[in-house]
Protein backbone atom coordinates (compact mmCIF):
# COMPACT_ATOMS: atom_id res chain seq x y z
CA UNK A 1 0.00 0.00 0.00
CA UNK A 2 1.43 3.35 -1.08
CA UNK A 3 0.19 6.71 0.21
CA UNK A 4 -0.33 9.43 -2.40
CA UNK A 5 0.56 12.84 -0.99
CA UNK A 6 -0.18 16.42 -1.94
CA UNK A 7 3.20 16.74 -3.64
CA UNK A 8 2.11 14.25 -6.28
CA UNK A 9 -1.24 15.98 -6.74
CA UNK A 10 0.34 19.39 -7.25
CA UNK A 11 2.95 18.13 -9.72
CA UNK A 12 2.11 18.03 -13.43
CA UNK A 13 4.10 14.80 -13.70
CA UNK A 14 1.63 11.98 -13.01
CA UNK A 15 4.01 9.12 -13.78
CA UNK A 16 3.42 7.89 -10.20
CA UNK A 17 0.20 6.35 -11.56
CA UNK A 18 2.31 3.91 -13.57
CA UNK A 19 3.56 2.33 -10.34
CA UNK A 20 0.06 1.38 -9.19
CA UNK A 21 -2.19 -1.59 -9.85
CA UNK A 22 -5.20 -0.12 -8.05
CA UNK A 23 -5.77 3.46 -6.93
CA UNK A 24 -8.32 4.06 -4.17
CA UNK A 25 -9.38 7.69 -3.97
CA UNK A 26 -11.80 9.31 -1.48
CA UNK A 27 -13.58 12.23 -3.13
CA UNK A 28 -14.31 14.44 -1.23
CA UNK A 29 -11.69 13.36 1.24
CA UNK A 30 -12.45 12.65 4.88
CA UNK A 31 -11.36 14.50 7.00
CA UNK A 32 -9.71 17.26 4.93
CA UNK A 33 -12.48 17.83 2.41
CA UNK A 34 -9.93 17.82 -0.42
CA UNK A 35 -11.48 17.22 -3.84
CA UNK A 36 -10.18 16.20 -7.24
CA UNK A 37 -12.04 17.28 -10.37
CA UNK A 38 -13.96 14.41 -12.05
CA UNK A 39 -12.18 14.99 -15.35
CA UNK A 40 -8.83 14.48 -13.65
CA UNK A 41 -10.07 11.34 -11.92
CA UNK A 42 -11.20 9.91 -15.24
CA UNK A 43 -7.86 10.75 -16.83
CA UNK A 44 -6.23 8.81 -13.98
CA UNK A 45 -8.58 5.93 -14.68
CA UNK A 46 -7.70 5.96 -18.36
CA UNK A 47 -3.99 5.85 -17.60
CA UNK A 48 -4.43 3.00 -15.11
CA UNK A 49 -6.76 1.05 -17.37
CA UNK A 50 -4.29 1.05 -20.24
CA UNK A 51 -2.19 -1.32 -18.09
CA UNK A 52 -5.18 -3.23 -16.73
CA UNK A 53 -5.28 -1.16 -13.51
CA UNK A 54 -8.34 -0.10 -11.55
CA UNK A 55 -9.59 3.18 -10.08
CA UNK A 56 -11.86 2.87 -7.03
CA UNK A 57 -13.54 6.12 -5.98
CA UNK A 58 -15.14 6.35 -2.53
CA UNK A 59 -17.92 8.95 -2.84
CA UNK A 60 -19.44 8.57 0.63
CA UNK A 61 -19.42 12.36 1.09
CA UNK A 62 -20.29 13.45 -2.45
CA UNK A 63 -24.10 13.70 -2.24
CA UNK A 64 -24.13 17.39 -1.32
CA UNK A 65 -21.81 18.15 -4.26
CA UNK A 66 -23.07 15.86 -7.05
CA UNK A 67 -21.04 17.73 -9.65
CA UNK A 68 -17.95 15.99 -8.21
CA UNK A 69 -19.24 12.48 -8.86
CA UNK A 70 -17.89 10.16 -11.54
CA UNK A 71 -20.93 7.93 -11.17
CA UNK A 72 -22.01 8.73 -14.72
CA UNK A 73 -18.92 6.91 -16.03
CA UNK A 74 -19.33 3.60 -14.22
CA UNK A 75 -19.81 1.70 -17.47
CA UNK A 76 -16.04 1.92 -18.05
CA UNK A 77 -13.85 -1.14 -17.43
CA UNK A 78 -11.68 -0.89 -14.32
CA UNK A 79 -13.76 1.83 -12.62
CA UNK A 80 -15.70 1.24 -9.39
CA UNK A 81 -17.59 3.91 -7.42
CA UNK A 82 -18.66 3.35 -3.82
CA UNK A 83 -21.66 5.22 -2.42
CA UNK A 84 -23.26 5.30 1.03
CA UNK A 85 -26.58 6.26 2.59
CA UNK A 86 -24.92 6.80 5.94
CA UNK A 87 -23.67 10.37 5.59
CA UNK A 88 -25.88 12.78 3.62
CA UNK A 89 -29.03 10.77 4.32
CA UNK A 90 -28.21 10.29 7.99
CA UNK A 91 -28.87 6.54 7.84
CA UNK A 92 -25.60 5.21 9.25
CA UNK A 93 -27.40 2.56 11.28
CA UNK A 94 -28.63 0.82 8.13
CA UNK A 95 -25.04 0.07 7.05
CA UNK A 96 -26.25 0.48 3.48
CA UNK A 97 -24.44 1.49 0.33
CA UNK A 98 -23.40 0.22 -3.07
CA UNK A 99 -20.39 -0.60 -5.20
CA UNK A 100 -21.20 0.38 -8.80
CA UNK A 101 -19.06 -0.06 -11.87
CA UNK A 102 -17.13 -2.62 -13.88
CA UNK A 103 -19.54 -5.58 -13.96
CA UNK A 104 -16.79 -8.19 -13.70
CA UNK A 105 -15.19 -6.53 -10.66
CA UNK A 106 -18.57 -6.11 -8.98
CA UNK A 107 -19.47 -9.75 -9.72
CA UNK A 108 -16.21 -10.98 -8.21
CA UNK A 109 -16.65 -8.69 -5.21
CA UNK A 110 -20.13 -10.08 -4.60
CA UNK A 111 -18.85 -13.65 -4.86
CA UNK A 112 -16.08 -12.95 -2.35
CA UNK A 113 -18.05 -11.18 0.38
CA UNK A 114 -21.46 -12.79 -0.15
CA UNK A 115 -24.81 -11.01 0.24
CA UNK A 116 -25.00 -8.15 2.74
CA UNK A 117 -28.15 -8.74 4.73
CA UNK A 118 -30.42 -5.69 4.81
CA UNK A 119 -33.82 -5.99 6.46
CA UNK A 120 -37.10 -5.29 4.70
CA UNK A 121 -37.78 -2.12 6.73
CA UNK A 122 -34.26 -0.88 5.95
CA UNK A 123 -34.77 -1.45 2.22
CA UNK A 124 -38.07 0.42 2.40
CA UNK A 125 -36.40 3.40 4.11
CA UNK A 126 -33.59 3.39 1.53
CA UNK A 127 -36.11 3.49 -1.30
CA UNK A 128 -38.00 6.36 0.27
CA UNK A 129 -34.82 8.36 0.85
CA UNK A 130 -33.46 7.88 -2.67
CA UNK A 131 -36.79 8.76 -4.28
CA UNK A 132 -37.37 12.00 -2.32
CA UNK A 133 -35.75 14.54 -4.63
CA UNK A 134 -37.42 17.46 -2.86
CA UNK A 135 -35.93 16.51 0.51
CA UNK A 136 -32.52 16.00 -1.07
CA UNK A 137 -32.54 19.46 -2.69
CA UNK A 138 -33.64 21.15 0.55
CA UNK A 139 -31.09 19.23 2.62
CA UNK A 140 -28.29 20.07 0.20
CA UNK A 141 -29.08 23.78 0.51
CA UNK A 142 -29.32 23.59 4.30
CA UNK A 143 -26.06 21.70 4.71
CA UNK A 144 -24.08 24.16 2.59
CA UNK A 145 -25.51 27.05 4.62
CA UNK A 146 -24.75 25.40 7.96
CA UNK A 147 -21.26 24.36 6.88
CA UNK A 148 -20.46 27.99 6.08
CA UNK A 149 -22.01 29.03 9.40
CA UNK A 150 -19.72 26.59 11.19
CA UNK A 151 -16.66 27.88 9.33
CA UNK A 152 -17.59 31.45 10.33
CA UNK A 153 -18.11 30.36 13.95
CA UNK A 154 -14.70 28.71 14.11
CA UNK A 155 -13.04 31.73 12.52
CA UNK A 156 -14.55 34.07 15.11
CA UNK A 157 -12.88 32.00 17.82
CA UNK A 158 -9.43 31.85 16.25
CA UNK A 159 -9.79 28.64 14.26
CA UNK A 160 -9.37 30.16 10.83
CA UNK A 161 -8.90 28.57 7.43
CA UNK A 162 -11.35 25.71 7.93
CA UNK A 163 -11.77 23.37 4.96
CA UNK A 164 -14.07 20.38 4.70
CA UNK A 165 -17.37 19.43 3.12
CA UNK A 166 -21.01 20.36 3.55
CA UNK A 167 -21.13 17.87 6.44
CA UNK A 168 -18.09 18.87 8.50
CA UNK A 169 -15.27 21.40 8.83
CA UNK A 170 -11.59 20.54 9.22
CA UNK A 171 -9.08 22.98 10.66
CA UNK A 172 -5.40 22.66 11.48
CA UNK A 173 -4.13 24.05 14.77
CA UNK A 174 -0.95 23.51 16.77
CA UNK A 175 -2.94 23.02 19.98
CA UNK A 176 -5.60 20.79 18.49
CA UNK A 177 -5.35 18.18 21.25
CA UNK A 178 -5.75 20.83 23.98
CA UNK A 179 -8.76 22.33 22.23
CA UNK A 180 -10.38 18.91 21.83
CA UNK A 181 -9.81 18.23 25.53
CA UNK A 182 -11.34 21.52 26.60
CA UNK A 183 -14.37 20.99 24.42
CA UNK A 184 -14.79 17.43 25.72
CA UNK A 185 -14.85 18.75 29.28
CA UNK A 186 -17.79 20.89 28.20
CA UNK A 187 -19.62 17.96 26.63
CA UNK A 188 -18.66 18.60 23.01
CA UNK A 189 -16.78 15.86 21.16
CA UNK A 190 -14.72 16.62 18.06
CA UNK A 191 -12.41 14.35 16.10
CA UNK A 192 -8.73 15.08 16.65
CA UNK A 193 -5.69 14.32 14.48
CA UNK A 194 -1.99 14.28 15.32
CA UNK A 195 -0.16 14.53 11.99
CA UNK A 196 -0.85 17.26 11.16
CA UNK A 197 -2.48 18.51 14.35
CA UNK A 198 -6.06 19.22 13.37
CA UNK A 199 -9.71 18.98 14.38
CA UNK A 200 -12.85 17.91 12.55
CA UNK A 201 -16.10 19.54 13.67
CA UNK A 202 -19.49 18.09 12.77
CA UNK A 203 -22.52 20.32 12.29
CA UNK A 204 -24.53 21.15 15.42
CA UNK A 205 -28.03 19.73 15.19
CA UNK A 206 -30.12 22.51 16.74
CA UNK A 207 -29.95 26.16 17.77
CA UNK A 208 -29.21 25.28 21.44
CA UNK A 209 -26.27 23.17 20.21
CA UNK A 210 -24.96 26.07 18.11
CA UNK A 211 -25.12 28.24 21.23
CA UNK A 212 -23.31 25.58 23.30
CA UNK A 213 -20.52 25.38 20.73
CA UNK A 214 -20.11 29.17 20.60
CA UNK A 215 -19.94 29.35 24.39
CA UNK A 216 -17.52 26.44 24.68
CA UNK A 217 -15.15 27.91 22.11
CA UNK A 218 -15.28 31.26 23.88
CA UNK A 219 -14.67 29.76 27.32
CA UNK A 220 -11.82 27.52 26.14
CA UNK A 221 -9.70 30.54 25.12
CA UNK A 222 -6.80 28.41 23.94
CA UNK A 223 -6.06 30.26 20.75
Amino acid sequence: VIEIGNDQLEDDDESWLDELDVLVWINPNNPTGQVVDPDRLLSWHQRLQRRGGWLIVDEAFVDATPELSVGYATDRPGLVVMRSLGKFFGLAGLRAGAAVGDSEIVRRLGAMIGPWSISGPARFIMGQALADDQWQAATMERLHSESQRLADCLSRHGLEGAAGTALFRYVRHGRAADIAGELARRGILVRGFENPAALRFGLPGSEPEWTRLEQALYLSRLY
